[in-house]
């Protein structure tokens, strides 16, 4: 399997069987975010990279060689796996190998996202949507820049066409999403696939540590809520799942 040099790869799974619905998989992981939502519970991947060991990119791409036969594809996540400039020749080597593709995204990069998919470099799309879809709750959450919320829209709306698998995400915090924020964007997220409900863990990895006070959703409580969601996609499935969202305002 051909090697890509100087890829800052900051950690390697060889085998998963829960990131990819229905596949075995390996997954690499990549430095940096444009985000920096308060709940991250990758913090140093995000805020000091530095600090963290890379991966020979050779020994990883020697193990996948290994596996052939064994997972069915490679996840690339991160961080924000597309702010790395060699992403689309890593999907370009990882499919030669005879590996399928998944990409774990926050939507931000909406033309690198286009890209892979117009080469057909994907096979499976994750996008991790922060909150319902007005500038507010996107910039109170993400830190980002208001013209940000234009980026992950279009990057929604890319994925709804329909071209790839995919799924949108949600980490749940209750300070940051009650019930009627997550059926909102359920709404804004019309036709869509599904829309996945992910607790929120406390942990000494979170990028605010004092969110670590907070009490997750009950598992009970976040079944009847995904249960909700789902309903809500369901009805809202048919015309509407090939419509633009609505511009922001």
């Amino acid at each position: 399997m051909h090697t890509i040099h100087d890829l800052p790869i900051k950690g390697f799974i060889d085998t998963s069987f829960v990131d990819w619905p229905g596949k075995i998989c390996a997954i690499l992981f990549f430095p940096l975010c444009n985000f920096r939502c308060p709940y991250c519970h990758n913090a140093e991947l995000v805020l000091r990279p530095e600090e963290i060991v890379t991966i020979d990119p050779k020994s990883v791409f020697a193990r996948l060689d290994d596996l052939r036969g064994w997972i069915d594809g490679v996840c690339v996540t991160g961080g924000e796996p597309t702010l790395q400039p060699k992403l689309r020749r890593l999907m370009e080597v990882v499919r030669e190998a005879g590996f399928q593709t998944k990409l774990d995204t926050n939507g931000s990069n909406p033309d690198v996202l286009r890209s892979l998919l117009d080469a057909g470099l994907l096979d499976y799309v994750a996008m991790d949507v922060k909150s319902c879809l007005d500038e507010h709750s996107y910039c109170r959450i993400t830190n980002a820049s208001e013209s940000m919320l234009s980026r992950v829209r279009t990057s929604i709306d890319l994925l709804r066409e329909g071209r790839v698998e995919y799924e949108f995400r949600i980490t749940v915090v209750p300070t940051y999403h009650g019930p009627e924020d997550i059926f909102r964007l359920a709404r804004d997220l019309s036709g869509a696939a599904r829309l996945r409900l992910q607790n929120f863990s406390p942990s000494d990895r979170l990028l605010d540590p004092t969110l670590n006070t907070i009490k997750p959703y009950t598992p009970e409580t976040l079944a009847n809520l995904q249960l909700r969601v789902d309903e809500l996609l369901v009805a809202s499935a048919g015309p509407k799942a090939s419509r633009p969202l609505p511009p922001v305002h």
